[in-house]
């Protein structure tokens, strides 16, 4: 993989994840509204896994979350796909479809991805409208897809986007 870009919305910058940044990263990913969506991090993250591109969200010089991509790259299944969280802090304000927004671009126009996953939890109400925004669509309900710090399988909800149905 070559050298992630800075990407840069209106409003949003987003940056590849730098050392200094791991603390205020790890410092919203521990409150209630992320944590609850968010299963706790190993002692590495948020360094990424192979494959992996992450990005610390910044509005104006301040980290505000914290976004990642990864791709499938057999040819046959070729597509990305994509994760985030935001601080509660700035919830409400648009930020977090900025940030689909621009990550999506970046994904469909740069590296020529046809196809984007997603899969937030299927009671995360306010992921989905805010990934619906850009454009994506319900694929299907994922049954107890992911098990919760409290040991509670959750299901999730799959997600996509084709590039000619990006929203921008």
């Amino acid at each position: 993989m070559t050298p992630a870009p800075e990407l840069r919305g209106p409003r949003v910058v987003l940056t590849v994840v730098r050392p200094a940044q791991h603390g205020r990263l790890r410092e919203i990913h521990r409150l209630p509204e992320v944590s609850r969506w968010w299963k706790d991090p190993d002692n590495g993250w948020p360094s990424p896994e192979p494959g992996t591109v992450a990005y610390a969200v910044l509005e104006g010089d301040r980290v505000v979350g914290f976004a990642q991509w990864y791709q499938e790259s057999d040819p046959e299944f070729r597509h990305a796909g994509l994760d985030l969280f935001l601080d509660p802090s700035v919830h409400g304000r648009g930020l977090g479809t900025e940030v689909v927004r621009v990550l999506c671009s970046h994904l469909v126009d740069d590296l020529g991805f046809h196809r984007i996953v997603i899969d937030p939890e299927a009671t995360n109400a306010a992921a989905i409208a805010c990934y619906r925004k850009v454009g994506f669509r319900e694929v299907g309900v994922m049954r107890e897809y992911c098990c919760g710090a409290d040991g509670v399988w959750r299901d999730g909800l799959l997600m996509d986007l084709l590039a000619r149905e990006l929203v921008c």
